[in-house]
């Protein structure tokens, strides 16, 4: 007889992975133990050699959905007396934290059966969950994922969830959040006065709440990582009242249907999204809008619509009782972090959600709906978060040892990254730190990330910008805890997370880099943002980038695009010059009636006007120029998202009109592609011809730039990542450019091309710095 210890890591604890070995060892006639320790499962089994050969092999071909085996390490055992004569699952231990805690999970199909079941014991009950599916990251607090670890300790299991959780051969061995209506938390409705409704006509709170919402009401409702906003999405008057109560003017609102038919009704859904859409994660998807229509203050200037499926046995029951989809926006005023406490909704949500849905079973992890669109045929990250966060990322070859990098992110769109032993352990999406609250919740996380993890780092990796809280943040702890610090160039980082993501060894070379977005901080303290670099993880080298124009009133030009079109202007084709030759066109008559000498000053004495090479204030100018978000925008991005949907339904007919470009001494200017819009706009070109040929016109000037670079350097892999890239028509276009030229073509996937990702890249770069 032979003994092995089986040590196996990645997310294996809360998915069923315990009672998945049991099963396989009584079939392949195995004796021995296995446990949680913090390490993920070790596991001591007995039996002849090619009984144990066949056991590890079918843990790894039917481990279970919710897990990811990362590593199994097999070392001998000797024979001893105490050898169980059975194979025993045993209690959990401790020792070094190791181990990946799982993301939640949508409802899978066996619990909502029972669900909808009248004659099972959990009909109805919304808190159903098993070891397949259910709340995970959310509820946890510490590792290793036990029941006492959870918010779930404050409901102790009654006789029968108690036999289930028990039972080595049920669904819901050691399920930790498993309950039922007898012993597991409970929901209520209440009204904005905190009296709860009471069940009418039979009816229960989920019924009444659907039936609220079907009267326009708007309804707070606690889900698995935070409380959200419904109110019926077909209802005008209901969505405008959200709206306006939640202070979000702009942005497009989420929807959550029944189902993939439901969803057909007013989207387009190629196979690709529909699995996306029915997915364990349940993220939001972005879809292209097409059939019915909802509300029209859904999504103001877009094109799509971003479609969720109900993710846990509550949101099922109340979806079941609709016709069409409901809005689920997150439960807060605009550009706060969402609501995950009761108390705290009932205070902030105070003006908003006429009633509140609500359960007694605590958040302790907040977690956004996660947000997906497939783009250039692959699924692409907007947002990450619930459903995925925190699985972690095994590191290409060279980077498996090493010292502890805790990288902290940006300043928007923010996420941290904890890198420990070649695996790299991202955040959930914290949001924009600059609001108070937001950066109070992202200190709160970090914290309970580094004891989840038992995380102590040896390396602190931040963004150059002074300015940002994060750097900030980095620069205290670093004092406080007496750990080093190195600053990660914006831009580098953005190249670096997708090389780590796409598997770009250590050693892999050297890449070109296209790095496009708002800005970051460049050499010198210039403000970078349409960026070719020559890079690895080592260090770049700027190659070319953007003509630089001045930002004209500093962050206000971010939020006034006509700023750009100014600077653009002037930068490009001299004021004089525009005014002469186009002071006719309605755009050049605005622009006068604005302060131009003051601005004019400012921009020649470098007064609040910091020079940019930022594509996204480019995108801002265009916008601004055909009548797009002129005045203002009323989130950041809003300009380029809506000059994209205007250009996308000329884009294919105006891919051979695009505009010039100059390279000059590794400046990418705009001179010709000005003076051709001008001349559009004079002729009275439509102003979706003219987003079309600008976007055409920015692909090739890119593509163009790149491969001469790749050439130059005789390099045959490009890097395209940055907030810019999360524009469809761009990356699509850009990519095929590359490809066309024999060109391979890197752009994240598994990361949000947003600063979302740029906390991995900071983490690889520090940690290059140190081997």
């Amino acid at each position: 007889m032979a003994g092995e210890e089986i040590l196996v890591s990645g997310v294996v604890q809360g998915v069923g992975f315990r009672p998945t070995v049991w099963r396989l060892a009584l079939e392949c006639g195995i004796t021995g133990r296995v446990w949680n320790d913090a390490a993920g499962v070790t596991i001591q089994a007995w039996g002849s050699q090619v009984a144990l050969d066949e056991f590890v092999a079918r843990i790894e071909s039917e481990q279970p959905a919710l897990a990811r085996i990362e590593e199994m390490v097999r070392s001998a055992l000797s024979a001893v007396e105490n050898t169980p004569d059975e194979f025993q699952i045993g209690q959990s231990r401790g020792g070094e934290v190791r181990s990946g805690v799982t993301a939640d999970a949508a409802t899978c199909h066996e619990c909502m059966c029972e669900v909808l079941d009248p004659g099972d014991r959990r009909y109805r009950y919304p808190f159903t969950n098993c070891t397949h599916c259910g709340p995970r990251l959310s509820i946890v607090s510490a590792i290793p994922y036990d029941r006492a670890n959870t918010s779930m300790a404050a409901f102790p299991m009654c006789d029968r969830c108690r036999q289930e959780y028990e039972d080595p051969a049920d669904r819901r061995f050691h399920a930790q959040p498993n309950a039922c209506a007898e012993c597991g938390p409970q929901l209520w409705l209440e009204d904005a006065a905190g009296s709860r409704v009471a069940h009418t006509d039979g009816c229960d709170v989920i019924e009444t709440a659907a039936q609220l919402l079907h009267q326009g009401m708007v309804v707070a409702i606690k889900g698995v990582g935070g409380i959200h906003l419904a109110c019926d999405a077909g209802n005008e008057l209901a969505v405008q009242t959200l709206r306006q109560r939640k202070h979000r003017y702009h942005k497009a609102l989420a929807v959550m249907a029944t189902d993939i038919a439901m969803v057909s009704r007013y989207a387009r859904v190629s196979q690709i999204e529909a699995d996306l859409l029915q997915h364990r994660a349940a993220p939001i998807v972005i879809l292209d809008a097409a059939g019915e229509s909802l509300a029209g203050g859904i999504a103001p200037g877009h094109n799509s619509l971003g479609f969720m499926l109900p993710y846990t046995p509550l949101h099922h029951l109340l979806l079941q009782e609709m016709q069409r989809p409901i809005v689920l926006t997150s439960g807060n005023r605009s550009d706060e972090p969402q609501s995950i406490d009761n108390l705290d909704a009932r205070q902030r949500l105070d003006q908003i959600a006429g009633y509140y849905l609500l359960h007694d079973r605590d958040i302790v992890n907040r977690l956004d709906d996660s947000v997906v669109r497939v783009m250039d045929g692959e699924p692409r990250f907007l947002r990450r978060a619930r459903g995925y966060a925190p699985e972690s990322i095994l590191l290409p070859q060279g980077f498996a040892t090493g010292e502890n990098i805790l990288a902290l992110g940006g300043e928007l769109k923010n996420t941290f990254c904890l890198l420990k032993q070649g695996r790299a352990t991202m955040s959930q999406h914290m949001g924009d730190l600059e609001d108070a609250v937001t950066y109070h919740d992202y200190q709160n996380t970090l914290r309970l990330y580094r004891r989840l993890f038992d995380f102590q780092p040896q390396l602190i990796a931040v963004d150059r910008h002074p300015d940002y809280l994060s750097t900030k943040l980095g620069y205290a702890l670093a004092a406080e805890e007496n750990i080093s610090l190195v600053e990660v160039q914006h831009h580098h980082a953005h190249i670096a997370a997708s090389m780590a993501e796409h598997g770009v060894p250590l050693d892999g070379g050297k890449v070109i880099g296209v790095a496009l977005d708002g800005l970051g901080y460049g050499a010198g303290g210039s403000i970078w943002g349409g960026e070719f670099l020559l890079a690895d993880y080592h260090g770049f080298e700027r190659l070319a980038h953007f003509q630089p124009v001045p930002m004209l009133g500093g962050a206000q030009a971010m939020r006034e695009p006509w700023r750009n079109t100014l600077a653009q202007l002037s930068t490009s084709l001299g004021w004089d010059w525009v005014i002469t030759n186009h002071g006719d066109l309605d755009m050049v008559r605005f622009l006068e009636g604005k302060p131009l000498n003051t601005l004019s000053s400012m921009a020649e004495k470098g007064l609040n006007s910091p020079p940019t090479s930022s594509a996204g204030r480019l995108f801002d100018a265009v916008a601004a120029a055909v009548g797009v978000c002129r005045e203002s925008a009323g989130y950041e991005g809003q300009a380029a998202i809506e000059l994209e949907v205007l250009a996308n339904g000329e884009f294919q007919g105006q891919k051979d009109r695009a505009y010039g470009f100059e390279l000059r001494d590794g400046c990418l200017g705009w001179a010709l592609m000005w003076r051709a819009i001008l001349k559009d706009l004079g002729t009275g070109t439509e102003p979706a011809v003219i987003a079309a040929r600008f976007h055409h016109t920015v692909a090739s000037a890119v593509a163009h730039t790149a491969a001469e670079l790749c050439e130059r350097h005789e390099i045959d892999t490009l890097v395209l990542s940055g907030g810019v890239f999360q524009n469809r028509l761009l990356l699509e276009q850009t990519s095929r450019l590359l490809r066309n030229r024999g060109l391979q073509v890197l752009a994240p996937k598994r990361l949000p091309v947003n600063d979302g990702g740029l906390a991995l890249g900071q983490a690889v770069i520090a940690l290059a710095s140190r081997i």
